[in-house]
């Protein structure tokens, strides 16, 4: 029988190793990595902007884009999974098995895609999209495989770091990528070296020097692991663990690119998708470094089921964050991101400004959703997670089927759809580790599963 008491120690019976200052230095460098997006993809976006198409081409661009990271979201579970068993020497060795026979499976698929009738069903069929964007968006995809391998290779370097708190190195890793990409895509555009293929190579490259840096920096790390305290979980048993996770990284990829498959569905699609994409190109990585609270979740456990220390850390941080939409407001800095740099209609930018208003409480709601996430990871157990992520496919795609029917103009759809189902999958989590308890304070015995769920 699982207990409570094998699950939250008792007050006092260990030394805490949670303290506000600790956690914001293992949360800081997670946070750069991510918030690192929000100054690269925009940066990126204006490469693909200002080629001949201009931002016709960057909806498609970012419909290939979303198509990649559905199929890099079959590896979504690794992070988390390397996390909590790859601790030690062997278990490390199991999940860095794990993953590259993850990221070969991938690389077919990701081709097996591109390839006719799949790219026709996927780009035409499902997303809707029309000649020409069609063409830009499977040659996206197809040019984007060697970006493919870098993220999904770029999980064992990190594990590593993670699991030893190395902040110092992910941060100089991440920092040198957002150099490269700073200094490289004021040259491409200057030179007019701009268009989708330029995009994604402006994308790639500096992935691929982060990647590099983080295998140097994390090789100490990986040789001074100690043998395993218990008998670590094998290759299959890590994989059964992180199947719910990834398939619930599946359901959220998906939802990208459904959003998108809608709004084609509404109005004035070529005008509506791209102040949708240039607005989430924004807001969707701070929402998902707020999304990292689950690596605090994880490394900070609660000692007892009255510890909301984590908790209240992961509140106060996504507020702090939701002060970066906020910047959408100013005036001048509208005109200048939404005008000058994304290359927007004059006309569109309030719209676009109005949508990044609506979008600000999305960090806090990620952040909480993060530290549930973490804490079901860390109670072993993923289907909660998976539960979540299933509802939130689920409620947005109900939201964005009324508001089609019910007129709802296509650069709000996709917000308000976003806001709704992101609180589904806090609540359904929070329901089933209440559940959880219930269970453990009941003692109903645990299913023999590989002590991978109660």
């Amino acid at each position: 029988m699982i207990c409570a008491m094998r699950i939250f120690p008792e007050e006092g019976a260990a030394e805490d190793d949670f303290t506000p200052w600790r956690a914001t230095k293992f949360y800081v460098p997670l946070l750069i990595q991510a918030l690192s997006q929000s100054l690269t993809y925009p940066l990126v976006a204006a490469v693909v902007s200002h080629g001949g198409n201009g931002v016709v081409d960057l909806a498609a661009f970012a419909q290939g884009q979303a198509v990649m990271f559905v199929i890099v979201a079959l590896s979504g579970g690794m992070l988390t999974t390397g996390m909590v068993f790859g601790r030690g020497a062997e278990g490390f060795r199991q999940f860095s098995v794990l993953n590259r026979n993850f990221c070969l499976i991938l690389v077919l698929l990701q081709l097996l895609v591109f390839a006719p009738p799949c790219n026709a069903l996927v780009f035409r069929t499902v997303l809707g999209l029309q000649s020409p964007m069609d063409a830009v968006a499977g040659e996206v995809l197809l040019l984007s495989v060697p970006m493919l391998i870098l993220v999904v290779m770029r999980n064992q370097p990190l594990v590593a770091l993670y699991n030893s708190r190395a902040g110092l190195a992910v941060n100089l890793s991440t920092l040198f990528r957002i150099g490269i990409t700073a200094a490289m895509v004021p040259f491409f555009v200057r030179f007019g070296w701009t268009g989708h293929r330029m995009g994604v190579l402006a994308m790639t490259l500096p992935i691929a020097f982060e990647t590099v840096i983080a295998f140097i920096m994390a090789r100490p790390v990986v040789k001074s692991l100690q043998p395993d305290a218990e008998p670590p979980l094998g290759v299959k048993g890590q994989f059964l663990f992180s199947m719910p996770l990834s398939f619930g990284g599946v359901l959220l990829a998906v939802s990208g690119f459904m959003v998108g498959a809608f709004i084609t569905r509404a109005p004035e699609p070529a005008r509506m998708l791209p102040i949708h994409y240039i607005t989430m190109g924004v807001v969707n990585p701070v929402g998902f470094a707020a999304l990292r609270m689950q690596a605090v979740a994880i490394s900070f456990p609660p000692r007892h089921k009255r510890d909301r220390r984590v908790f209240l850390f992961g509140a106060v941080s996504g507020c702090l964050l939701s002060l970066v939409p906020l910047v959408g407001q100013i005036p001048a800095a509208a005109r200048w991101y939404f005008g000058s740099v994304q290359n927007l209609p004059a006309a569109d930018i309030p719209l676009a400004a109005k949508a990044m208003l609506l979008v600000t409480i999305l960090p806090i709601l990620q952040s909480l959703r993060g530290h549930a996430e973490g804490l079901a990871a860390w109670r072993r157990r993923p289907n909660a997670v998976l539960a979540g992520q299933a509802m939130f496919l689920a409620s947005l795609v109900c939201a964005l089927f009324i508001m089609l029917n019910l007129g709802t103009v296509g650069y709000l759809m996709g917000v308000i759809a976003i806001l709704t189902a992101v609180s589904m999958t806090f609540i359904t989590i929070r329901l089933g580790l209440f559940w959880a308890e219930m269970e453990e304070t009941f003692g109903r015995a645990p299913r023999d599963v590989r002590n991978l769920e109660g």
